[in-house]
């Protein structure tokens, strides 16, 4: 699915809501429901404005060190505002369980409307919770979405045995995978079992199609997923970037078409010699090219394997991009970038780690696409990894590097100063939160403050990402214990 972003300058210093409870003005809280025009990927309380969710997994809750937490901050005319914010937890009321250590609720977190009720969903993986089948099998929890915001909650999957970790980093997407108009899940189970949920969802988490392992025999470990149409067709295919058994070099980008009859057998998108395309670390879909089709975007921010000889572009993280067809990603058509391709701002160096986290939306309402890649690792004026971000463009070509742009703590107009292990870039966001069309960028900084962690906002206009007017928030704002949180670490995806 594709992202997109925005903020509002004002309402910084606010009342915590840590029990979930919304603060929404009252022009956004209208018990009519939200318009059927809008589309609602991100719209919590469909107000037609795109909401952001933010995580610190390794959040400390009532004690419970790494029991986690995710902020919620509302959309509106003026972007996202501060003051119309919810935190959520286990210890929240209608939550599910509670705050344990180790629990990490929100190392996976991603957006639906599980319940078909008009109102986006807030879809949270919480691996370290212990279940009926064992200790850390993980589960997947929603809370729900309405017209007063976010409130209550259930669990909607669960692990099959102990150590599973069901809704682990980057393994958790959801769509309508059989064009039925119901929105399955789909997680991981114990890394590599693609474990399917088939709506329709109610109120207690129960799921009316009930729960089915998507077979593999690859023997894959996922390592990110997103929903998006990729063929064309109109119904939403789920796509993958995994690493095979112990081959950890072996980085892959998979496919599995929706059909009718649900998601067809996985697939692996090749290259111009007919083996598999390398893949990387980070996912996301949009229509970058803008023929109608959603392209794949995947970034590979960690370098230094035996595979980095054949390819170059790989040296301190590269992004690829393969254009969605009527027959699915095209790999024989794929464009690398790295930080020494023409145009893109810095120079390929070990451990940039550029590629973190890409998101993909329309930053200027060009009708194309642009990507936002973390470069979380990156050195400059004596720092280590104070970290950047980049943002690339798209185009009837697919993505270029021709007016790329970088920003970091260090640029004119962006609040703070860089330090070394900030890791500002380790997570991206792009979402519409004004409406205007234009996504604006949220970037994580989970290093922030000796490991607390921060979020920047940053406005656009036609021009594209601007750092004039940028913002950031933290656990000052957030009302939220802010000793080794990493707050920043990832957005909903």
């Amino acid at each position: 699915m594709t992202k997109r972003s925005t903020f509002r300058r004002a309402g910084l210093a606010v009342v915590l809501a840590a029990t979930g409870a919304a603060v929404v003005p009252a022009a956004q809280a209208s018990a009519a429901g939200p318009t059927a025009a809008v589309e609602r990927r991100d719209d919590f309380n469909g107000d037609g404005y795109a909401d952001l969710a933010v995580a610190a997994p390794d959040a400390t809750v009532d004690g419970k060190t790494k029991a986690g937490f995710v902020a919620v901050v509302y959309g509106g005319a003026s972007g996202l505002n501060t003051a119309t914010r919810q935190v959520f937890t286990q210890n929240a009321a209608g939550i599910p369980d509670d705050a344990e250590v180790n629990d990490r609720f929100g190392a996976a977190v991603t957006t639906a409307d599980l319940d078909g009720d008009g109102y986006t969903d807030l879809v949270v993986g919480v691996p370290g919770e212990d279940t009926v089948p064992g200790v850390d099998s993980g589960a997947v929890q929603v809370v729900w979405g309405g017209a007063q915001g976010l409130s209550g909650g259930a669990t909607v999957a669960t692990g099959d045995s102990a150590y599973d970790a069901v809704g682990d980093r980057g393994r958790l997407a959801a769509g309508d995978f059989d064009g039925d108009g119901v929105t399955e899940l789909a997680t991981v189970d114990d890394n590599w079992k693609l474990l399917q949920t088939e709506g329709p969802f109610r109120r207690d988490g129960s799921a009316g199609g009930g729960q089915r392992f998507v077979t593999d025999d690859s023997d894959p470990r996922y390592l990110d997923m997103a929903a998006g149409d990729v063929d064309g067709d109109g119904i939403l295919d789920l796509v993958a970037t995994a690493h095979h058994g112990d081959e950890y070099d072996a980085r892959h980008i998979k496919v599995w078409k929706g059909t009718p009859d649900g998601l067809a057998a996985p697939e692996v998108v090749l290259n111009t010699r007919g083996h598999a395309l390398q893949g990387g670390e980070s996912l996301d879909l949009g229509d970058v090219n803008g023929d109608g089709i959603d392209d794949v975007v995947v970034g590979r921010p960690v370098d230094g394997y035996d595979s980095d000889v054949d390819l170059p572009l790989a040296n301190g993280g590269m992004v690829t991009f393969v254009p969605g067809t009527a027959n699915g990603p095209d790999g024989t058509k794929a464009q690398s970038l790295n930080q020494d391709s023409a145009g893109v701002p810095g120079a390929a160096e070990a451990d940039d780690a550029f590629g973190s986290d890409v998101s993909v939306a329309d930053v200027n309402g060009d009708g194309y696409a642009d990507v936002s890649a973390g470069v979380f690792g990156e050195d400059y004026d004596g720092l280590t990894h104070a970290g950047s971000v980049v943002v690339l463009r798209g185009g009837a070509g697919g993505l270029t590097g021709s007016g790329a742009v970088s920003y970091s703590q260090d640029t004119d107009g962006v609040p703070g100063a860089a330090e070394s292990g900030d890791q500002f870039g380790r997570a991206t966001r792009l979402l519409d939160a004004n409406g205007d069309g234009r996504a604006e960028l949220a970037v994580g900084a989970p290093g922030e403050n000796t490991g607390s962690g921060s979020v920047w906002v940053f406005r656009s206009t036609s021009a594209g990402v601007t750092p004039t007017g940028s913002v950031t928030f933290g656990h000052g704002t957030l009302g939220t214990v802010a000793a080794n949180a990493g707050l920043g670490s990832g957005f909903a995806h």
